[in-house]
């Protein structure tokens, strides 16, 4: 089965990157584009502005909630106490590349603004949050501790989840109704994903993960005429067939899901009609390209086939194709039409 899907995907004729790059005019939902997974990681980048500076469509973070490290939402990948990543904290754009590293996701949401800054008009960015234990409310760091933070950092940068509602019920109205806006009326916007992150997800008591939490958090504000406040989607985490948001019981959560995330491998070749995400203008991010059969190198494939990848993904219907690809921006770059 693998293989056959896999060969009739490849079978489709590849159009060179040239012809099928994708106008700034194209809706940001008809496109494909290229993550880093985790960007703040030093060995990838020096510092976090080197990795905006990448042309990654994608970036992501993962941060760390829990009490044992102090009231601050923390960036690192295994220490759940201290951060540990490429983020200063700069103050200004000049003052990128010059503090010390390893600041909480306060000082990554900083050194962002400082970027933003000095290039006002950038590439729309998708700041993917993996929330590795989940939120912790009680302690003052919930959903509306994140959006505060969010929007005390990025501001007018942000494109939030009020801005695609717009006069709509829920965001899936929204997007079925053409709702993304073209990928140049996203310049100059980043748009924050939220994820349920791996401890959590293995954690046995943890029965309220970032999913389910930030989705009520979005429906309870949407009815209280708050929805203004809100800074992120939150995605449904892991690619199965059918419509994932049946998952949650609460049916009232489910029209608050139009981003969705999960193995390229799995959407690829798991029987998945992954043109039904695409038709009804869902956001897909597909993880681990270099996966999908034949696998390639997860950091360093050549150009060529990374960007043969790339152009598979676009088949396959993914928004996002996500990889370690950081040595080749050229391809980080890379924009084409979805489907």
């Amino acid at each position: 089965m693998i293989a056959s899907v896999t060969a009739a995907l490849l079978a489709i004729p590849a159009v060179a990157t040239d012809a099928a790059a994708a106008e700034p005019s194209a809706s940001y939902a008809a496109t494909t584009s290229v993550g880093v997974h985790n960007a703040y990681e030093k060995a990838k980048y020096p510092y976090f502005a080197d990795a905006l500076d990448s042309g990654a469509a994608l970036l992501e973070l993962d941060v760390w909630s829990n009490g044992f490290g102090g009231r601050a939402f923390r960036v690192s990948h295994a220490n759940p106490v201290a951060n540990d990543n490429n983020c200063e904290g700069a103050t200004s754009a000049a003052r990128l590349r010059t503090g010390s590293r390893n600041q909480p996701l306060s000082g990554c949401l900083a050194d962002i603004r400082a970027w933003h800054d000095a290039h006002p008009d950038h590439r729309p960015v998708l700041l993917k949050v993996e929330m590795k234990d989940g939120f912790n409310a009680n302690s003052g760091r919930g959903p509306a501790e994140l959006d505060a933070l969010l929007t005390a950092k990025l501001g007018d940068a942000l494109y939030r989840p009020g801005d695609l509602l717009g006069k709509h019920a829920n965001l899936d109205e929204a997007v079925q109704a053409g709702g993304w806006p073209a990928r140049s009326a996203l310049a100059g916007k980043f748009i924050v994903e939220l994820i349920p992150g791996t401890v959590e997800e293995g954690n046995p008591a943890d029965r309220l993960w970032t999913d389910r939490e930030y989705a009520a958090h979005l429906r309870d504000l949407a009815a209280a005429g708050r929805i203004g406040s809100a800074a992120a989607f939150p995605a449904v985490h892991g690619a199965v067939a059918g419509d994932p948001r049946t998952r949650y019981a609460d049916a009232s959560l489910r029209p608050w899901f139009v981003l969705f995330d999960g193995d390229a491998a799995t959407y690829v070749n798991g029987g998945i009609d992954t043109g039904w995400y695409d038709r009804r203008h869902y956001l897909v991010v597909m993880t681990d390209a270099h996966r999908v059969p034949p696998a390639i190198d997860i950091t360093r494939p050549t150009e060529a086939q990374a960007r043969e990848r790339v152009a598979l993904m676009a088949r396959a219907h993914a928004s996002f194709a996500t990889a370690d690809w950081y040595p080749l921006p050229r391809v980080l770059s890379t924009v084409v039409s979805r489907g």
